[in-house]
């Protein structure tokens, strides 16, 4: 069987969905000026503290976030990582509605946000003409493509 012609196939990474997931509620939490609680990532995640607690550890040894006693902020690595994914969700929640008509499949937009790399991102932006909030009236963080869209208007 000639292998260049077959399909190619992943194997999605759990953990790293898990991660940008946690990144993504904080990142949600502080846009809104949600005191970041441990019950409230736990109640958003749905899934029990515990384990909540145990993420937060890692995701602190990974210098993803600073998890102590005053609480759970983003570091800047984090935030990055945490803009990127609500940015994704948010663009794929206007290509649904806007574009493409159809209902909003949070679940979809969830199982598709982790996979989209910038060149896809930036491209689906530019189609939607740099929409700056989603259909849920949050803001959509700007990537670049915004920003030299925005230095061209000038």
């Amino acid at each position: 069987m000639d292998v260049l012609n077959q399909e190619i196939l992943f194997v999605g990474t759990a953990e790293a969905e898990h991660v940008e997931m946690y990144l993504k509620a904080i990142w949600h939490m502080r846009e809104k000026n949600q005191t970041v609680k441990i019950s409230t990532i736990a109640e958003m995640l749905k899934i029990r503290q515990p384990s909540v607690v145990q993420m937060l550890k890692k995701l602190n040894s990974q210098n993803l976030v600073n998890y102590n006693k005053s609480g759970v902020t983003l570091s800047e690595e984090g935030e990055r990582i945490g803009a990127v994914m609500m940015r994704n969700s948010r663009l794929l929640e206007v290509l649904m509605e806007s574009a493409l008509k159809i209902e909003i499949d949070e679940e979809m937009v969830c199982g598709i946000e982790h996979h989209m790399n910038k060149q896809f991102t930036d491209a689906l932006c530019t189609m939607l003409k740099h929409p700056r909030k989603c259909p849920h009236d949050n803001d959509v963080p700007k990537g670049e493509c915004c920003i030299v869209q925005e230095s061209n208007k000038d």
